[in-house]
């Protein structure tokens, strides 16, 4: 393999951070990338936020296969959150939330943070609130309704026999 004399199997591999004087020629896989950096849980969440097209590398589409150098502009779309990310640095192993900084250059605007944010409230108030009580019903509430339904049932019973014998007498 031509350019991995000095380098280890694992810096080969990309499975440690990769920080180095010549990073023109590294590069690592998008669904890595942003799995690593904390933008997905799991790795399989980014691959396919790729496949739908939420993830868009210097404003084109990509596949999770897709490999990204330092420099590279990301477009992450989650929810009703866009969030406009430029890669300072290579890694593939995922790190602490408070390193996840050292990686990544947040180029979103204030504006669309607290836009997502006033839209995430208003969606959940929209939502329908169960009012307290009106769930499941109590064991003597269920036993009133049994009670009730009981009753239905017989008064039914009772109407249908006066039916049939008022019928039977025309």
């Amino acid at each position: 393999m031509a350019g991995t004399a000095g380098r280890t199997f694992a810096e080969r591999r990309n499975f440690i951070p990769v920080k180095s004087e010549n990073l023109q020629d590294q590069s690592v896989r998008v669904d890595v990338w942003t799995w690593a950096t904390r933008l997905f849980k799991t790795r399989d969440l980014s691959a396919a936020a790729c496949k739908k097209e939420q993830i868009l590398v210097n404003g084109q589409r990509c596949r999770a296969s897709r490999h990204i150098r330092v420099g590279d502009r990301l477009e992450v779309r989650r929810g009703l959150l866009t969030r406009t990310l430029e890669v300072k640095a290579l890694l593939s192993k995922r790190v602490g939330a408070a390193v996840v900084e050292d990686y990544l250059i947040d180029h979103t605007p204030r504006e669309v943070y607290e836009a997502a944010e006033e839209a995430f409230k208003q969606a959940r108030e929209a939502t329908p609130r169960r009012a307290s009580g009106s769930g499941r019903p109590t064991k003597r509430e269920r036993r009133n309704l049994e009670e009730i339904m009981e009753e239905a049932v017989e008064e039914k019973e009772q109407y249908e026999s006066f039916v049939k014998s008022f019928t039977r007498r025309s």
